[in-house]
């Protein structure tokens, strides 16, 4: 952890070289969601609900995306650099490091600028929290926290496959985009406004529905209290992931220089 911390410090010191471009950096990412936050308030003004999910209860919901997925940005976005580093051959000086691969590749780039996409989701949260009836217990403040942790992982799992099927391809692959951006903006809304196929795939396929849509049906009401934990199964996707990392690794012959 010692040797994480210095590489965070050493990031953060570059972008502080610069610090007039870091803060306008950071708000211009609190502005991009604050669009995406707007288009919402006036939908659900209009509207008033969603499939029986009131404004407030959405609010709630799309904090938890627009917390975990800058979070899993800020902290490991350097898989997205990977494909670069199989074509430049960079992978190799990778490999004879006495340190793990995953962690080398993880410290390549650090997003600090993402804070200005949290504090975004701070503020929706604040709203969901003031609008949506929620009876907070301890319970629901530890089911939220594992929400978060839950998205968290799942996007870093998402993040680990788009590096590891560069292996295969030697470019990064625009469709895992749907999965991480798109998934950011698509599931801001209860899974279940797309219908119970789409439910069924976000349970057993890529594992959203675990972290944001079962556990947001415990803290409404609308189911038992063991929904609150469901988000401790989503880390289980990080296996078949990894998976695939490892079968990436076994067969990389080097690009060259």
């Amino acid at each position: 952890m010692r040797l994480y911390f210095k590489f965070l410090a050493m990031h953060l010191k570059c972008r502080m070289a610069y610090r007039k471009s870091f803060f306008f950096s950071v708000f211009g990412q609190f502005l991009v969601s604050f669009v995406a936050f707007l288009t919402m308030y006036f939908l659900l003004d209009r509207f008033h609900s969603v499939r029986g999910y009131t404004m407030g209860q959405v609010m709630l919901c799309a904090s938890v995306m627009w917390i975990s997925f800058p979070l899993a940005e800020w902290f490991f976005r350097g898989f997205d650099l990977f494909p670069g580093i199989i074509r430049r051959a960079e992978f190799d000086r990778i490999l004879v490091r006495p340190r793990s691969l995953i962690f080398q590749v993880m410290c390549q780039q650090v997003e600090f600028t993402r804070i200005g996409k949290v504090v975004q989701g701070v503020v929706m949260l604040c709203l969901g929290i003031s609008l949506s009836g929620v009876q907070w217990t301890a319970l629901r403040c530890l089911c939220f926290a594992l929400m978060i942790l839950g998205g968290v992982t799942v996007f870093l799992a998402l993040f680990l496959l788009y590096a590891a099927l560069s292996f295969f391809t030697m470019e990064g692959l625009e469709f895992m985009n749907c999965f991480t951006d798109g998934a950011r903006e698509h599931f801001a809304y209860p899974l279940d406004v797309y219908g119970d196929v789409f439910v069924k795939l976000a349970t057993y396929i890529i594992p959203y529905a675990l972290f944001q849509y079962y556990p947001l049906q415990y803290l409404l009401g609308r189911a038992p209290s063991g929904y609150a934990f469901l988000p401790l199964l989503a880390p289980l996707f990080l296996l078949p992931c990894y998976g695939v990392w490892r079968i990436g690794v076994r067969r990389y012959k080097s690009a060259g220089s």
